[in-house]
């Protein structure tokens, strides 16, 4: 990075009770003044979000891959492991760039989200996969579209554009099985899930733990993103 970036912060690390569902109090407050814009806390936040998506998505994204009944779920999995691979790797440079600490685990609702999953077989696994998944991607699309909107930073940008096309994807994808349950969808979106900030939280990342990255699939055919510096 040398010396292109001017932070107010040595580390941008998240705070403790950073909720994944919706921004800290202040989202507005600038956090750094990197050369590529201001950076805020909703801004930070973001790429952490983005970060944690991932890691619990992309997993269960696997599992569909193997698990599925059907073709439509098995390519769903598919989608998602390679979708999640690439964005990923985007929020990772970002992230670099950026001085932002990021998660190496999802938080613990995401986690519930995963095992939830990983018990369950056949027609049930698929109906509840696609309509989890849709109802956080339709979360995150949501989110996406606000920092998008109000960031000044560029590289928080080009990652908002990468994240709407990605969720898009995945969206579209989970749709085209017919096993979306849209109103538990709607429901999961639209309401608090009532849970303590913490559940919401995805854990810091253990110091000099190694960065987990999410490995694009041999066969993977999402492009890669440029590098924005």
């Amino acid at each position: 990075m040398g010396g292109a970036l001017s932070f107010t912060l040595g580390s941008l690390l998240y705070p403790a009770m950073l909720g994944v569902q919706k921004v800290s109090s202040a989202p507005e407050r600038v956090v750094a003044t990197p050369a590529t814009g201001p950076l805020t806390e909703a801004d930070r936040d973001f790429v952490v979000k983005v970060r944690s998506a991932g890691l619990w998505e992309y997993p269960v994204g696997q599992k569909a891959s193997k698990k599925g009944t059907t073709k439509a779920v098995r390519n769903v999995g598919d989608q998602l492991v390679d979708g999640d691979a690439v964005l990923d790797a985007a929020c990772r440079d970002v992230a670099d760039q950026l001085g932002i600490t990021l998660p190496n685990q999802p938080s613990p609702q995401q986690q519930s989200f995963a095992s939830r999953l990983n018990g369950e077989k056949g027609k049930q696994f698929d109906t509840d996969l696609a309509t989890t998944v849709r109802a956080t991607n339709g979360q995150l699309l949501t989110t996406i579209a606000s920092v998008r909107s109000t960031t000044r930073n560029s590289l928080v940008r080009a990652l908002a554009d990468k994240a709407n096309a990605t969720v898009l994807e995945h969206i579209t994808a989970v749709e085209s099985t017919g096993l979306v349950d849209f109103g538990q969808a709607l429901a999961q979106e639209t309401t608090s899930p009532g849970l303590p900030a913490q559940d919401l939280t995805p854990p810091p990342a253990v110091a000099g733990q190694p960065q987990v990255v999410l490995t694009p699939p041999a066969n993977g055919t999402a492009s890669p993103s440029p590098t924005v510096r």
